[in-house]
């Protein structure tokens, strides 16, 4: 197979062909049938049995995909990585398969979905293309299958996602015969084209001299690298670091880096990989740094810039040894949630791990501390940031948008495109926001809109009143940008309306003025956006950012970016009293009212809290514990035994229960919700229960002694550094007993409200527990335990400015 070939029929022979000797397989295919499945599962288990990698991804554009293929797919193919790509209406049509092997590559491309049809006697047209044919192009199909492997509109296939698609699927082919929908649809596509999904692009940021020349850190890095410093010191091999846009994450990290021998820099993309190996050069000049990507694999520089679509391929992590590097760095660490990531950091052996960002926001329920076991050495906010003169204040205008956004059908992640435009392309809704710029703005604005069109509709409107605009989107050439860049930095032009052109990685210090005529769909990004306004300049006094609010989802929520501690409910009062001087808020009533309405409005915090803990559930595919709600779900998990008295009793609302459980669950009731509530002002409390649990299910709940828990009690506290630090313990067992018999012991029993005792030296529960439901109550108190020890280390140990 080492031409360029035509296959015309009978596709299943190459594809079996080819999965005999293939070390990763990709494939990726619009829809699948049980009948097609059926044919690729002997080949795709044999590829298994040799520890190939395997990945497949399966859209459900209009479900035509067959649950049972899926279903077949799942329960054969155990050890491959299965997706389901959520087309949301958007058409998805790619059909194609990727093999790497020791001894070629191979690329096919063409009409053949997984089906008994295509793969045998039907007519459709596939071109194979080795590499040796296909050249650098099979490396840009990988990449380009991981960027749509993982994307947010794909979801990892189990049992519970399965199950969510089945019903779908059902429902959709009930109510609508399939070629009424396809046509509808293709006629659509045929008429207007598809609908884009906005193009993201950073600009590589220039280079200031009064940033670079003295190569020494920053206030706010000198902090960061403290905290750093003291993290390792109490042996953690890893940390999240939360610096605010502009007080310079990646300079952080090289220097941070001064005391490791080899770093792999990791980010998602090529723009942030040019320009941090640009930044770690100025700080290391005697230093060799490479990347590692689609085009260049530089794998032996002293610092490796990798990104993430190539370095997470099986293939390309196997070209690296897992202790290669001594400090891996990833940049842009709330993208890190992503399975491509966990792959890499699984992979590698550092001495530590760091991740640095602006905005891990839980709102946006994609967490991240879960990866640094929610060590985050030090977070500084840009409120925290303005107090300390390190960013510019702030002027925020709420200005009220009457538009009914809740007449506009949500897609995925976002608004339809095309009926967003209906009522944005307005005159009187560009009227509107002029005469808000005019009233509020500075010298240099720039505008963050929701398309291309939008943006270009305005900058034409304002163009037309007199003012110098310019619209930029990811399809604008290079060298117009920059050169937008230029003018707006000079004065040249008054305002650039972008489509998420400025988010990461970008920024103008002399921009003052920010205005947001788009919905809020992401609380990170409009923290990013929000931080491009904030930069320190000659001459700049302040930012001044005027913002759209009308019903959109996110409305009553989204200014609580203004709040350092992290909240999920705004409270105008809250954000005002929290802001440094020389900064402030201002809504008009109008928003006011409207937040207050949608607050009324809104899911209750219950059904939020359980909303997010079955979102979690379909994530992982099984039930979550306590602690991985706590650090994947996006919730502060403080808020639910506010809310429901325990974790346990928020499954019981939400129906998650069995029969045995809630029989559990009604017996020992108060006793969960005591271990949930207890005071903890030190850890002694739980660390005296993480003992007594480590005796056992069967004897767990048996008296215990102080001095039988003191070795326990003294081998727990020692065994970090951190936990040394934060609850300072002599390590004499007989000064130790003394301390549990005064404090956990002696305290709770006096706090428990008779459900625990201590006397004449024993501390026991005082109730008996059921042989029947034993083992469960075991189990539960384990995962509140351990929970309630994780949140008081984190808690403590989380470093502010």
């Amino acid at each position: 197979m080492s031409d360029l070939r035509l296959i015309t029929s009978n596709l299943i022979q190459d594809l079996t062909k080819l999965s005999s000797d293939a070390t990763s397989i990709y494939w990726v295919t619009a829809f699948a049938m049980k009948s097609g499945v059926k044919l690729v599962l002997p080949s795709l288990k044999e590829a298994l049995s040799r520890n190939a990698e395997l990945k497949i991804l399966v859209g459900d554009y209009l479900y035509i995909t067959q649950p049972q293929a899926l279903e077949l797919l799942l329960q054969e193919l155990p050890g491959a990585e299965i997706r389901l790509h959520k087309s949301s209406g958007i058409s998805f049509h790619p059909k194609a398969y990727l093999f790497r092997s020791e001894n070629n590559n191979h690329l096919i491309v063409g009409s053949s979905n997984l089906s008994a049809s295509a793969l045998q006697k039907g007519i459709e047209w596939s071109l194979l293309a080795p590499a040796a044919v296909s050249g650098p192009v099979f490396d840009e199909a990988m990449d380009e299958f991981m960027k749509l492997f993982y994307s947010s509109s794909t979801i990892s296939l189990n049992k519970e996602t399965l199950a969510t698609y089945a019903s779908a699927y059902e429902q959709a082919n009930m109510t609508v015969p399939l070629s009424q929908k396809w046509s509808e649809q293709e006629e659509q596509e045929v008429m207007f084209g598809p609908s884009s999904s906005e193009s993201t692009v950073n600009e590589q940021e220039e280079l200031y001299v009064t940033e670079t020349a003295q190569l020494i850190p920053r206030p706010a890095q000198v902090l960061a690298l403290e905290a750093l410093q003291e993290t390792m010191h109490d042996e953690y091999d890893k940390a999240l670091v939360v610096l605010a846009t502009g007080l310079g994450k990646t300079y952080l990290a090289a220097f941070f880096a001064k005391q490791f021998k080899r770093v792999l820099f990791v980010a998602h993309r090529e723009e942030i990989l040019n320009q941090a190996k640009t930044s770690f050069l100025h700080v290391h000049p005697t230093k060799t740094a490479g990347l590692y990507n689609a085009i260049e694999k530089n794998k032996d520089a002293d610092f490796v810039f990798a990104s993430i679509l190539t370095l997470s391929q099986k293939y390309h992590l196997e070209q690296f040894h897992p202790e290669a590097f001594d400090l891996i760095v990833i940049d842009e660490f709330h993208h890190a949630a992503a399975p491509s990531y966990e792959r890499v950091i699984d992979f590698f052996k550092p001495k530590f791990l760091l991740g640095i960002t602006a905005t891990p926001e839980r709102l946006d329920n994609k967490d991240v501390f879960s990866i640094c076991d929610g060590n985050v050495a030090i977070r500084i906010h840009f409120i925290d940031a303005i107090q300390r003169n390190w960013l510019a204040p702030f002027h925020y205008y709420g200005v009220y948008d009457d538009t009914d956004y809740s007449q506009i059908r949500w897609i995925g992640n976002g608004y339809d495109e095309e009926e967003l435009a209906r009522v944005q392309l307005r005159e009187e809704m560009a009227e509107k926001i002029l005469q808000a710029w005019i009233q509020r703005k500075q010298t240099r604005t720039i505008a963050f809109c929701s398309t291309v069109k939008q943006a270009n509709f305005l900058s034409h409107y304002f163009a037309q009143s007199g003012y110098r605009s310019t619209a930029l989107s990811g399809t604008t050439p290079r060298n117009e940008r920059m050169n937008a860049r230029k003018q707006l930095e000079s004065g040249k032009i008054d305002i650039i309306f972008t489509v998420d052109l400025f988010n990461e990685g970008v920024d103008i210090p002399t921009v003052d003025t920010l205005l947001f005529v788009r919905p809020t769909e992401s609380i990170a990004v409009f923290t990013q956006q929000i931080g491009r306004g904030l930069r320190l300049a000659e001459g700049k006094s302040h930012c001044v950012i005027i913002d759209l609010i009308g019903n959109y989802r996110n409305a009553d929520t989204k200014l609580s970016v203004f709040t350092p501690e992290p909240t999920d409910k705004f409270e105008l009062k809250t954000v005002q009293t929290s802001l440094p001087k020389l900064c402030s808020v201002n809504l008009e009533t109008e928003i006011i009212d409207l937040v207050k309405e949608m607050a009324r409005k809104a899911v209750s915090h219950k059904q939020r809290l359980i909303y997010e803990y079955f979102t979690l559930k379909e994530e992982m595919g099984s039930r979550p514990t306590y602690l991985d709600y706590h650090l994947k779900s996006g919730i502060i998990a403080t808020n639910v035994k506010k809310e429901f008295g325990s974790y346990f009793g928020m499954l019981k609302e939400a129906g998650e229960l069995n029969e045995q459980e809630l029989e559990a669950y009604k017996l020992y009731k108060d006793w969960l919700e005591e271990v949930e509530r207890t005071a903890m002002t030190k850890s002694y409390k739980m660390v005296l229960l993480s003992y007594i649990l480590s005796r056992g299910v069967v004897r767990w709940h048996e008296p215990v002694k102080a001095k039988d828990a003191a070795p326990y009690f003294v081998d727990y506290l020692t065994a970090k550094e951190y936990r040394k630090k934060i609850d300072v313990i002599d390590t004499d067992l007989k000064k130790a007993t003394s301390l549990i018999e005064r404090m956990p012991m002696t305290k709770w029993s006096g706090s428990s409200k008779g459900k625990i005792t201590f006397d004449n030296g024993e501390f026991a529960l005082n109730f008996d527990v059921v042989d029947s439901v034993n083992e469960i109550v075991y189990e539960w108190t384990k995962e509140i335990c351990g929970f309630r020890l994780h949140w008081y280390f984190e808690k403590k140990g989380e470093k502010m400015p």
